[in-house]
């Protein structure tokens, strides 16, 4: 007798489930769509701002255009139902002192939500990034950082936070490849001591893994996403580069222990 009701239900949240499930398809590929034309309105702007203002002032200008770029892209993210973000706790870092910030890199939206918040920082980014036709042009009118060669790095990194500026550096180098965080690198903290300013740590929990390393484009996440980032200690400028590392990566795996793992393992698709 209570068959049919039950295979009615049964069908009805098949279906529910497979319209959620194209509303999260359609979500996501309009938010990469609006990428897409945020980065091509940067570049057409990033071109002639370039070229005719003095390099201080293009560079000022350009991080502020990449501030509110990437606080717009949040919100639209936020105003159709695709994320949650509670970047609060960065305002309060907003008209601090120079200094490294290093937050640990679940996700390709980690350096948009930081930058979104900070007018006034410097990016490490991959090389490719900066020289590419999506992000260069923004990325150099920001006057951002490619991540070779390490001298040069390291250089250019330590006279932009001797100017005032805070720098922004992933310490894993690259998304996290195990939870929950990857091995660190010795460039925080040795671009901490030549500049001698402090390393101030950020954690970004999410619960999911999109993005993630291994996180193919054609799958599609469960919607909202939620993004939260805390501040954590803020290191002293490090005297010993090997032991800062170590003490660093141990202060993010215990600080993270209890976070909440994405909803897929690494380089694996979702269930």
């Amino acid at each position: 007798m209570d068959y049919k009701p039950h295979a009615l239900l049964k069908k009805s949240l098949k279906l529910h489930a497979r319209r959620r499930s194209l509303h999260d398809t359609l979500r996501m590929h309009l938010g990469f769509v609006v990428l897409g034309v945020i980065c091509l309105a940067v570049t057409l702007l990033a071109f002639p701002m370039r070229a005719m203002l003095p390099r201080v002032l293009s560079k000022r200008l350009g991080r502020k255009l990449v501030t509110t770029t990437t606080r717009a892209y949040l919100r639209f993210l936020v105003l159709m139902g695709a994320c949650r973000f509670d970047l609060s706790e960065l305002d309060s870092l907003r008209d601090g002192p120079p200094m490294v910030i290093a937050p640990n890199h679940p996700s390709l939206l980690d350096a948009v939500m930081i930058l979104s918040r900070l007018p006034n920082a410097t990016c490490i980014m991959k090389a490719e990034l900066v020289n590419s036709v999506f992000y260069g042009a923004g990325a150099r009118l920001a006057g951002y950082i490619r991540n070779t060669p390490l001298r040069t790095m390291v250089q250019l990194g330590v006279d932009d936070l001797r100017k005032g500026s805070h720098l922004l550096l992933f310490p894993e180098g690259t998304r996290t490849t195990r939870f929950p965080v990857g091995p660190m690198q010795g460039t925080t903290g040795l671009i901490a001591k030549n500049a001698g300013v402090p390393v101030q740590t950020v954690f970004i929990e999410t619960d999911s893994g999109f993005l993630g390393k291994g996180w193919s484009l054609l799958w599609t996440p469960a919607m909202p996403i939620t993004y939260k980032l805390r501040l954590g200690k803020r290191f002293e400028p490090p005297q010993h580069t090997a032991q800062f590392v170590r003490e660093l990566e141990a202060y993010f795996q215990s600080e993270l222990a209890h976070a909440q793992l994405p909803d897929f393992p690494i380089k694996a698709p979702p269930a």
